[in-house]
């Protein structure tokens, strides 16, 4: 499922136009990303967890010259399913 398709089914099962559940699904989003962003974790009760997680710096291989590089380390947005949703698939 796309972000339109998304936003199709989600004014469907609401009362929403489409350009005011769209509006809506990006202010979340953007909301989301802030957070992260700022190093905060967003939790939707029933829902999940988004968090970011630390990825070392790691020693990897150009695959073109075979030299040994650098790689840094890393912030990575994660998503941790709730209970209830994992229960409810």
């Amino acid at each position: 499922m796309n972000k339109a398709a998304l936003v199709s089914q989600m004014a469907a099962h609401s009362e929403l136009t489409k350009k005011d559940t769209q509006a809506a699904l990006t202010s979340m989003l953007n909301a989301i990303e802030k957070s992260l962003s700022e190093g905060d974790q967003v939790q939707i009760n029933g829902f999940g967890t988004f968090a970011l997680s630390y990825y070392p710096a790691r020693k990897g291989r150009n695959p073109q010259t075979g030299e040994e590089i650098e790689i840094e380390g890393a912030n990575k947005p994660v998503f941790k399913p709730a209970k209830a949703l994992k229960d409810g698939l």
